[in-house]
């Protein structure tokens, strides 16, 4: 419990009618660190105005306690997040966001995710994303039955900035059947992605476990094997070199969160405008002003990582078909390669 002498930072509250969302537990080796930067690192879409908005709210307890944002987190401290409504009621507004959507029968259905746009409904990300967009989708079929509303089927993720397949299962049966086969690695997931650097190999093979980095939370680092984090492989291979950066195509064997970005990033070829990654800065290339003015031309227009979901395969759960799509690289990410293009040859004719 928190003590007496501690109350300077600390504020009583009501909590009768407040539904838990989130629910942390400081580890027993945890540094003292103000609340707002320990939620920060812990919550993904986020940011450090909202937290400390959450917390002038009361609606951030510690070992339920309401706590004001310079509170300093101690090790074991039970770190809750409370909102004066249920977790599922704000997971079932639907809202009509256009869908591009490459295939539909009654059985899934497969999009083509944009760039900016967040999957599913989190802190500080309760409106605006793809769930939003399905539930209002699937509530105008009229074969949508009333226990299914509101659960989209979702079997995997694609990050915010990244672009393109995603599969989302219409039923029950089909929820399981595909988490099954992506689960046992059976799917077919090709990205294109531009990355920094010229890459040695035509192609290779990173293996390396995933987990949460030590330095900051939000991002995935790669750990030795067996050590830390879960198993992960990507397969990639070079489409395109243009000198500075690399056109590449990954092929996933897992599929676990940040892989392309975490893995690439590992070799020293981090993906091109990765905000989180550092992937936003100059890493390659020449020192004269007009070059860096030209990568940040490029930078301008992305929203974000250069990563695309380009082909996704699958065995479809009711007619056990295996299906194969494949997507247009978005017109940003088409420009920028179009761009580098044009630069190589220029300089290979000076």
């Amino acid at each position: 419990m928190i003590e007496e002498d501690k109350n300077d930072n600390i504020e009583e509250t009501e909590n009768e009618e407040l539904y838990e969302h989130h629910k942390f537990i400081a580890d027993k080796g945890q540094e003292v660190l103000r609340i707002d930067k320990f939620l920060l690192d812990r919550l993904a879409n986020t940011s450090r105005n909202k937290i400390q908005t959450a917390a002038k709210n009361g609606t951030i307890l510690v070992n339920g306690v309401a706590v004001k944002q310079n509170y300093k987190i101690k090790p074991e401290d039970e770190v809750s997040i409370v909102m004066p409504y249920p977790v599922r009621e704000l997971e079932l507004i639907p809202e009509d966001i256009p869908l591009d959507i490459h295939y539909e029968d009654d059985t899934v259905i497969v999009i083509n995710k944009q760039p900016n746009m967040v999957v599913h409904p989190g802190y500080g990300n309760y409106s605006g994303t793809l769930v939003n967009g399905l539930i209002h989708h699937f509530d105008q079929l009229p074969s949508k039955s009333d226990d299914f509303y509101g659960r989209p089927g979702l079997v995997h993720r694609l990050d915010k900035h990244t672009t393109g397949l995603m599969v989302v299962a219409k039923t029950e049966d089909a929820l399981t059947n595909l988490s099954k086969q992506f689960y046992d690695r059976t799917t077919e997931r090709r990205y294109h992605a531009l990355v920094w650097g010229d890459v040695e190999e035509d192609e290779g093979t990173i293996t390396g476990n995933l987990g949460r980095s030590n330095k900051d939370r939000k991002l995935m680092a790669v750990f030795p094997e067996g050590d830390f984090g879960k198993h992960a492989v990507t397969n990639y291979k070079v489409l395109r070199r243009f000198g500075y950066v690399t056109l590449v195509e990954c092929k996933l064997e897992t599929g676990r969160t940040h892989q392309i970005r975490a893995h690439m990033k590992h070799i020293g070829h981090t993906l091109f405008n990765d905000l989180e990654y550092g992937g936003d800065k100059v890493l390659k290339g020449t020192t004269f002003s007009k070059y860096k003015s030209f990568v940040q031309n490029n930078f301008a227009l992305l929203t974000g990582q250069a990563l695309h979901a380009k082909t996704l395969g699958f065995v479809h759960p009711k007619t056990k078909e295996f299906m194969r799509f494949d997507s247009e690289l978005p017109s940003d990410f088409t420009t920028v390669l179009e761009r580098w293009e044009t630069y190589l040859s220029a300089r290979d004719k000076n």
